[in-house]
């Protein structure tokens, strides 16, 4: 029997103009799936001109310039709309959708969709359920105690995955991909008699936990970081009057 984490998978990746998924803007994104282990990638990429400045440590991260992105980017607006729609169809087929560090991809994602589209993401999905799996948490949860850092670069380095072209969306995506296969390999006899679906459910559990965890560390340290315990999606945040 082919497990889960052997089988059909989609990984999305965004790069952006900044961390704050609230105020940030998608500048390209890619949707990368896998019929099965080993087999070929098919990959869809996204430019975008986000309509405000990237900041220069942002370009340093991912290479795109305001000017690139004038040159060849197209509007947000059709934009999040077709990436809203491809990760739709990928959870209309069941196949599951690999999202590294999610609340932030996901939730970058449905802002833009309310800025640009007055639509959300749980609305493009309508009756689909999500499906997400993310590494960072699968190995947070799977390797708890374990000490260091664990960024896409960092996971890759442990678990033998090759990630060619860091911060690259396609790239970042293709090796969240094969991430997620190697922690599924990893620790077969936890998760292989687990649905993706149960596998979905059991992450916002681990996450919040995990969340819960940080934002101790932070008080107890007198940091004035907050952690939010959502995933795979923050909710919006409530209207200021």
């Amino acid at each position: 029997m082919t497990h889960w984490f052997e089988g059909p998978l989609a990984a999305f990746d965004t790069e952006t103009t900044g961390v704050d998924v609230e105020e940030d803007r998608i500048v390209s994104a890619a949707l990368v799936v896998q019929d099965m282990a080993g087999g070929r990638l098919r990959v869809t990429r996204w430019l975008v001109n986000p309509g405000i400045p990237v900041p220069p440590g942002a370009t340093g991260i991912h290479g795109l310039t305001d000017d690139h992105l004038q040159r060849n980017g197209r509007w947000p607006a059709p934009v999040v709309e077709e990436i809203a729609r491809a990760l739709a169809e990928q959870c209309a087929t069941g196949r599951p959708l690999v999202v590294m560090n999610a609340p932030f991809d996901l939730t970058l994602l449905d802002r833009e969709l309310r800025r640009h589209r007055a639509s959300s993401l749980s609305g493009c999905l309508g009756s689909k359920p999500l499906c997400v799996l993310d590494p960072r948490v699968l190995d947070k949860h799977l390797d708890r105690y374990r000490k260091g850092r664990r960024t896409l670069t960092d996971l890759c380095e442990l678990y033998g995955v090759t990630l060619d072209g860091a911060h690259d969306a396609a790239a970042d995506a293709a090796a969240s991909l094969e991430l997620v296969r190697a922690v599924g390999r990893r620790f077969s006899a936890r998760l292989e008699r687990l649905s993706p679906a149960q596998v979905h459910s059991l992450q916002a559990v681990w996450h919040a936990a995990q969340a819960r965890g940080l934002q101790a560390w932070f008080d107890k340290n007198g940091a004035p970081e907050a952690v939010d315990p959502a995933w795979p999606l923050r909710p919006e945040l409530p209207a200021v009057a």
